[in-house]
């Protein structure tokens, strides 16, 4: 495969990442497609910089929501960088950063601007609406 994946390509690379490791919950996956020194620029209370960080915040979205699934709302891609909107859905049965289980439903929105270098996925920004969790699960106001 070349070194150098085109928009195209790069959007079919976050759209398995996100079925076979967010959507199977197949965290192993991610030691395939995920850089060992991955940056996340926004990172989640807690997470520890590389790809051992992004799994542990995946492994607490997947202990608070087992059945998390997000969906591909909209993609745009330029170069190594892909934005998705995305909108993933999921009921608060475990505990989720210290908030006990609600078994509420919830449905939240984000985008995330993610860059895919040499076939792997390197870099990611992510937007989430954490206020209008905060608020589904019944937390904040």
């Amino acid at each position: 495969m070349p070194s150098h994946m085109s928009p195209e390509e790069n959007k079919k690379f976050i759209g398995h990442f996100i079925d076979e490791v967010i959507n199977r919950k197949n965290l192993n996956a991610a030691d395939d497609i995920v850089a060992e020194g991955f940056i996340e620029h926004v990172p989640f209370p807690g997470q520890q910089p590389g790809r051992e960080g992004l799994k542990f915040v995946l492994n607490a979205m997947f202990t608070g929501f087992p059945d998390m699934n997000w969906t591909v709302n909209e993609q745009i891609a330029e170069g190594e960088k892909i934005v998705t909107r995305f909108t993933w859905t999921g009921t608060h049965q475990g505990e989720f950063m210290g908030i006990p289980p609600t078994q509420n439903k919830v449905e939240v929105w984000g985008i995330v601007i993610d860059v895919v270098k040499e076939n792997i996925f390197s870099e990611s920004r992510i937007i989430m609406d954490s206020i209008g969790l905060l608020q589904q699960l019944g937390v904040m106001q």
